[in-house]
């Protein structure tokens, strides 16, 4: 049996901009993600330890982290 139009349906679904929102923060995690594994064994095949390590990888994810999520927050625009 189906069920009446308008009864369980929102009255509108997320806008666009909270689409992007959505696509940058899940961009961003995957860059965060993937710059620290790359980050991590470019920076020990460089022969890095401590402070010099942790700010490296550091860098490296907050780059990985923007640069994808921005990606990610464009493609989604496009797709609206």
């Amino acid at each position: 049996m189906p069920l009446p139009s308008g009864v369980y349906q929102s009255s509108s679904g997320p806008s666009c901009f909270d689409k992007m929102k959505t696509g940058f923060g899940i961009g961003f995690c995957v860059g965060l993600a993937s710059g620290a594994l790359f980050g991590g064994f470019s920076a020990l095949r460089y022969g890095l330890r401590g402070r010099e390590l942790i700010n490296n990888v550091g860098k490296v994810m907050l780059q990985g982290g923007g640069t994808f999520g921005t990606f990610m927050a464009i493609g989604t625009g496009i797709r609206c």
